[in-house]
């Protein structure tokens, strides 16, 4: 737990967590006994959490639990719940018109939005932007956009990789198996190629002599006898994997697939839904290397909770003739201006608070890897980071059912997690968070892992 110095300020109460009654209680008990008998039982629901109200990083419960939220709402609510500016900004804009399909009109907020995006995304030359409404759809217009431009039927994702689960999304994604089972066959076409896993490679921890041995397979295994290269019409990768682990690839990795992409005309889409809008402490997460990549493809965080999906790209790749793609919903003017509101937020001041607090949380964290047996690994980027659990460091083997006790035991302490691969507890606060907040999570974390190693 981190030392308080004297007069170090503490979180006020009204904001602590506070734990009346054990949830789930009866109120949330009865809400879910109502959504098991209406509502698709496919989703994953990790803990019985049902949410009254929220505000900045705090959540309450239909009981009057009180919790320290380090979901984001998976990573989305990046400026925190019901935020002054952005609730302002969907009131106004709501009050004129909600609806009016930028697909077959015009209304300046679409327009304020995608010149924005021009702006503020790599790449030096004009962009443009296609709207949708979530992330997946975000993918599924870069799926189509990549075979659009090039004419070609192939496509390399990375093992480990989530980019959505609609079948364009899906038969690229790569994560768990119970994601694709019955629904094949999926897109042809897809071939999955090792990701830059330096925790869990056989050859060690970023090995010297690896001179990153996944893109060398590329080119020498897939390329020369899986994938011909010319038939390629895109590399789908994700800067930092999420829900493969919160997996942080090498220097190296991103600025050698790209120009291995550029070697042989295949276009190198980025897939910034998670990583993307200062979630690592940068705007991009891609920015951490350098790489300007050909199709961007953004979600989540982008709305600050609206439904919104964009699939960023240079004005030269995006060249499609009109009805080539186009929906009912995307870039929807109030989420328009939700995401005008909240990037300006992350402009001035969020973004850099993701990295200062997301630095003090990893300092932190390293320090209690070194009293908790159960910490293998402590592994990210600004506000994304993940904690690998595992029985044993020597062998990593993972410890499955112990992450899992530990976010049950959390939850019931009031402090909001959420898993990542088989045994990652993957911290996504919004990017409000306070480093008061920080060190209320992490002693909640430190007795919870005391409890779960003292068993």
């Amino acid at each position: 737990m981190p030392k308080r110095t004297p007069g170090k300020k503490r979180l006020p109460v009204a904001s602590r967590p506070l734990i009346k009654i054990l949830p789930p209680g009866p109120k949330a008990r009865a809400w879910v006994s109502r959504d098991e008998s209406v509502l698709s039982q496919s989703v994953t629901r990790l803990y019985p959490l049902v949410v009254e109200k929220a505000r900045g990083s705090t959540v309450e419960d239909v009981d009057g639990n009180r919790y320290l939220d380090f979901t984001a709402g998976i990573a989305v609510v990046a400026t925190g719940h019901a935020h002054p500016q952005v609730v302002k900004a969907i009131s106004r804009q709501a009050s004129r018109f909600i609806h009016m399909s930028g697909t077959d009109f015009y209304y300046p907020a679409q327009v304020k939005l995608a010149e924005t995006l021009d702006r503020m995304t790599p790449g030096k030359g004009p962009k443009r932007t296609f709207f949708g409404n979530s992330g997946t759809e975000a993918v599924e217009a870069a799926f189509k956009l990549a075979r659009y431009k090039t004419r070609r039927p192939l496509t390399l994702a990375f093992q480990g990789a989530f980019h959505g689960r609609t079948m364009g999304a899906l038969s690229l994604t790569g994560s768990k198996a119970v994601q694709r089972r019955h629904f094949s066959p999926l897109l042809p076409g897809v071939t999955h190629v090792p990701y830059a896993n330096c925790y869990r490679c056989p050859y060690g921890l970023a090995h010297p002599s690896c001179r990153m041995h996944c893109v060398t397979v590329i080119r020498d295994v897939y390329f020369k006898s899986l994938v011909p290269p010319e038939d390629v019409a895109a590399i789908f990768v994700e800067p930092i994997q999420g829900e493969g682990g919160v997996v942080v690839p090498p220097p190296e990795f991103h600025p050698m697939v790209a120009a291995l992409a550029r070697e042989f005309g295949i276009l190198y889409v980025v897939d910034e839904v998670q990583t993307g809008m200062g979630r690592t402490g940068k705007m991009f997460a891609i920015q951490h290397w350098g790489v300007e990549p050909d199709i961007m493809a953004l979600g989540k965080g982008i709305a600050s909770g609206l439904p919104m999906g964009a699939t960023v790209a240079s004005a030269e790749v995006m060249n499609w003739q009109a009805g080539a793609h186009a929906n009912t919903f995307g870039g929807n003017p109030v989420a328009c201006e939700a995401a005008l509101a909240t990037i300006d937020l992350l402009e001035k001041k969020l973004v850099a608070n993701a990295a200062s607090v997301g630095a003090y949380l990893r300092r932190e964290l390293e320090k209690m890897k070194a009293r908790h047996r159960l910490i293998g690994d402590v592994r990210g980027l600004g506000l994304l980071i993940g904690i690998e659990c595992v029985r044993d460091r020597d062998s990593k083997e993972m410890a499955i059912q112990e992450r899992n006790d530990i976010i049950q035991r959390c939850f019931r302490k009031g402090l909001l997690l959420l898993g990542a691969g088989q045994n990652v507890i993957r911290l996504a606060p919004p990017l409000v968070i306070t480093k008061r907040e920080a060190d209320v999570a992490l002693e909640i974390l430190d007795g919870v892992f005391r409890d779960v190693e003292g068993r």
